[in-house]
């Protein structure tokens, strides 16, 4: 594991302008699911752009740990002979997931429709998230947990469920994991199963169901939910995967370009699904200068983005939105200690379980470089300036997406800014310092 060794600091300074075309890693929540969907499949999926992070590359590893056929044919070109909706065989060994909740939870839930038993683990990191919330409706459809550290947490001991039952399940959280996790179940079982979520979370795997030839119905469920239902036990049709650039991290060359005075940086080929565009409607509203250019669709919908430095200025962001920005809130809130004014991000509370508490860990990280912020219940307040004093160092606490954003901050403050270390940013960003670099930013 590339995170198990010594810690990897890394300094970002202020340098000159941050110009350059680039196209960010693939997407990681399309990757993973590329994979596993291709696994139930019956014959060859084809897949380009992959997301190659540790997190994607550990459930390729799972998928070949439990039947299929998994390789690597090109730079960003997979191959995936898959074994058929709820025909994979018991893992030799445990499945380990190193830092990845989302390869995590979704396999638990393909597997959670199989009469197999598998063993699942992941870092220290993964170990301290709850899983009790995808335990629960495997339960009800039939699998069980036994062997589960407390509060339903890794290392666990899941059998899959013999005859699996059709569902009706509540989601308790906007969560597309959740979602997920219940509808690979549900495939397995005869009958529809059906996810109600209060909020809509992320679509992709709705979306690749359909890619992949299963019957699946959406619709609206009061204000902002949605009742989705799979029809189960379907033939899945090998499909080819395009995967569009990684939203979450293109957020971060994104934000360096509005931030570093006279910056011009376009990204190419972002993934445009309206449930993941959160962090661009929030920072266009906050004055930011984000202009899509070549707009199209490729089963999800993509564009480059021309980005160029803008003066920011605080705006109260709705809980409703955090669904389809939840991984962004670390960088939003390095480009709300560069805006004039308070900047109020409502509703955050999911933050606290993600690979670090993201809400206290983005707080400590802004108090440690000079910036105004508080914790009001589940509200994370940033009062910004445009001039950020820096100086600190932040600590990761093992989160990829802690160490990018204040390698950022570092990019446009007055004195450097350090992360203790930058060695789980290839989770989800492999070569992030040496394309920030190939655009000037001065990291060392």
């Amino acid at each position: 594991m590339s995170h198990a060794g010594s810690p990897v600091p890394l300094t970002a300074r202020r340098g000159g302008p941050l110009r350059g075309r680039v196209r960010v890693p693939g997407d990681k929540s399309i990757s993973h699911r590329a994979l596993i969907f291709g696994a139930l499949a019956v014959g060859e999926t084809r897949v380009t752009g992959l997301l190659e992070g540790e997190d994607v590359l550990r459930t390729a590893d799972a998928m070949r740990a439990l039947g299929a056929s998994v390789e690597r044919t090109g730079e960003g070109a997979w191959s995936v002979r898959g074994v058929g909706v709820g025909g994979f065989s018991a893992p030799a060994a445990a499945l380990d997931f190193g830092n990845s909740g989302t390869g995590c939870r979704l396999v638990m839930g393909a597997v959670g429709g199989c009469p197999i038993a598998a063993t699942f683990d992941g870092d220290a990191s993964l170990r301290r998230r709850p899983m009790q919330r995808i335990l629960d409706p495997l339960a009800e459809i039939g699998a069980k947990a036994v062997m589960a550290a407390a509060g339903g947490r890794l290392p666990l001991h899941l059998e899959g469920a013999r005859d699996p039952v059709p569902i009706v399940y509540r989601t308790p959280v906007a969560s597309a994991q959740i979602k997920s996790a219940v509808l690979l179940a549900g495939l397995a079982a005869p009958g529809a199963t059906t996810v109600i979520e209060p909020e809509a979370s992320r679509d992709h795997t709705e979306r690749l169901l359909r890619h992949f030839g299963a019957e699946v119905t959406v619709e609206p469920e009061g204000a902002h939910g949605r009742r989705i239902t799979v029809k189960g036990e379907p033939e899945l049709v090998p499909a080819l995967v395009v995967v569009p650039a990684d939203p979450s991290s293109a957020a971060f060359p994104l934000t360096a370009a509005l931030i570093v005075p006279h910056s011009e940086v376009i990204l190419e080929n972002v993934m445009m699904n309206p449930l993941r565009t959160g962090l661009i409607t929030t920072l266009r509203e906050m004055g930011g200068a984000i202009e899509v250019v070549d707009a199209r669709h490729e089963g999800e919908e993509m564009a480059d983005l021309r980005v160029t430095s803008s003066h920011l200025r605080g705006v109260d962001v709705p809980a409703e939105r955090a669904p389809a920005m939840i991984d962004e809130y670390p960088i939003l809130a390095v480009a709300a200690a560069f805006a004039a004014g308070t900047t109020r991000m409502r509703g955050l509370h999911e933050l606290r379980v993600k690979e670090s508490d993201r809400l206290a860990a983005v707080a400590d990280g802004l108090r440690a470089n000079g910036v105004e912020c508080e914790i009001a219940g589940d509200d994370l307040l940033v009062h910004g300036n445009a001039r950020v004093p820096g100086g600190g160092t932040v600590a990761t606490h093992m989160d990829h997406r802690i160490a990018m954003a204040f390698l950022v901050m570092g990019l446009a403050s007055e004195a450097p800014v350090a992360v203790d270390d930058a060695a789980f940013i290839a989770t989800s960003f492999p070569g992030f310092a040496d394309l920030m670099r190939g655009l000037g930013a001065e990291l060392a």
